[in-house]
């Protein structure tokens, strides 16, 4: 790359760029990307330390490695296992936010594997996922027109993703998608670490009246590499109370609606 080009290259690009590499390379040095980019050490460091803030990288002596958290990203065992009683109330609070007749997605995912757990008291409901767990978690529930998006089986979170999928969801509208989420950052907004999968879910965010994100507080400052959207792609954040005020004030200020879990 032309030294013209790294200089041109802004925050944002340069630290996911860092972030790309940490991943493929497993360990990047002070030196070397002050070199690749074309700015100082100062600012070098200032990014490591960002992106160590942010858990998307582990800060090391000289440089950085990559963060096996996100490496190793988590399979729908082990995520189904974490803050579960959370999972549960936030579940609770999304039904709360559904209404017979409605046409609804549910994103793939543990906290919608939950949902879709407490959807059999409906009469009349239609749900299309792209989460094979939250299908099974319908099979019984009479009252639920189920739908699914078909393609790819990603096995590591019984997620479909692909062409197939991406066609099923472009033949409908719906009144509302309720969507998981890996991390909620404040410049990357809503992120995910599977490049497929986000893809998918902007698709379903665009053919969905209303968009709902679900998380735990755990996921706030964090961020996965691939956006799905901002804060002003959304309409309903629900959470817990371990929110930070500055997230909920941001939310506020950008006219998303705000639900707590109890």
């Amino acid at each position: 790359m032309p030294q013209t080009d790294k200089t041109a290259m802004n925050t944002i690009e340069r630290r996911h760029d860092i972030v790309q590499n940490t991943l493929n390379e497993g360990r990047v040095l002070v030196p070397e990307l002050v070199e690749k980019y074309g700015v100082s050490a100062v600012t070098i460091r200032g990014d490591l330390n960002q992106l160590h803030k942010k858990g998307l990288v582990v800060r090391t002596r000289g440089g950085a490695v990559a963060n096996n958290r996100i490496t190793e990203e988590l399979s729908v065992q082990e995520k189904h296992s974490e803050h579960l009683e959370i999972k549960r109330k936030l579940a609770n609070a999304a039904v709360a936010e559904i209404r017979e007749r409605e046409s609804i997605i549910l994103d793939s995912g543990t906290t919608t594997a939950e949902i879709a757990r407490q959807l059999h008291g409906f009469r009349r409901l239609v749900v299309m996922t792209n989460g094979l767990n939250v299908a099974q978690n319908l099979v019984g529930a009479e009252g639920v027109e189920l739908l699914t998006t078909g393609g790819t089986l990603r096995k590591k979170s019984l997620s479909f993703y692909g062409r197939q999928a991406e066609d099923a969801l472009q033949r409908y509208h719906f009144e509302k998608v309720i969507l998981g989420v890996d991390g909620f950052d404040f410049h990357a907004g809503i992120t995910t670490h599977f490049e497929y999968e986000a893809i998918l879910n902007r698709l379903m965010c665009s053919v969905a009246r209303e968009v709902i994100a679900v998380t735990d507080s755990s996921k706030f400052n964090r961020s996965g590499v691939h956006r799905i959207c901002g804060f002003e792609g959304l309409h309903t954040l629900i959470t817990d109370d371990g929110i930070p005020d500055s997230f909920a004030r941001a939310l506020e200020e950008e006219g998303v609606r705000l639900v707590i879990a109890n």
